[in-house]
């Protein structure tokens, strides 16, 4: 699917900050960065403050967008259990575009193209402050944990113990 990239001005994402009022700032990396690692060292982070949107399918083709901290990687028995689901799979890239609007490092849980269910592993809201993605590549939103909790408790997210710590050197 063939979509023009979103750009600061028009990202849905900020968008939707900036209609609820969510105070945030920008930050924008030198280049797209490689890894979560690299991303939250870029933006004075640590690993557990950047928030990573995984979108999942059911085999019904439904779709989940799940928050989760940097570190930490889907809990997949949980997962299943928690959506009643004996199968889930990763979202394949052209489909991240088609339902959520943004492209695979840039995909953040507000101003998608099509409504999803969303979930966020509670450990997102544990910093004070976090990072997301924008909508566009090589911009983060920065913002305070509980505005994030705010603006997606408005959107009906629901929240849980979704993940678990990554291996050493994975996210």
């Amino acid at each position: 699917m063939s979509v023009e990239p979103y750009t600061i001005e028009t990202s849905p994402l900020l968008a939707a900050l900036r209609a609820a009022g969510v105070p945030f700032r920008l930050f924008v990396h030198p280049e797209p960065p490689r890894s979560l690692a690299r991303a939250a060292q870029e933006r004075g982070q640590r690993l557990e403050q950047v928030v990573r949107s995984i979108l999942f399918r059911d085999p019904a083709h439904r779709f989940v967008l799940l928050l989760l901290p940097g570190g930490y990687r889907a809990d997949w028995p949980a997962l299943r259990r928690y959506l009643g689901q004996r199968r889930l799979t990763l979202a394949r890239a052209e489909e991240v575009l088609a339902v959520t609007g943004y492209p695979i490092g840039a995909v953040g849980p507000l101003g998608l193209r099509q409504p999803v269910r969303l979930l966020a592993d509670r450990r997102v809201f544990a910093p004070e402050e976090v990072s997301l993605g924008s909508g566009v590549r090589g911009v983060a939103v920065v913002l305070r944990s509980a505005d994030l909790r705010r603006v997606l408790e408005a959107q009906g997210v629901e929240i849980g113990d979704f993940g678990v710590r990554a291996e050493e050197g994975k996210s």
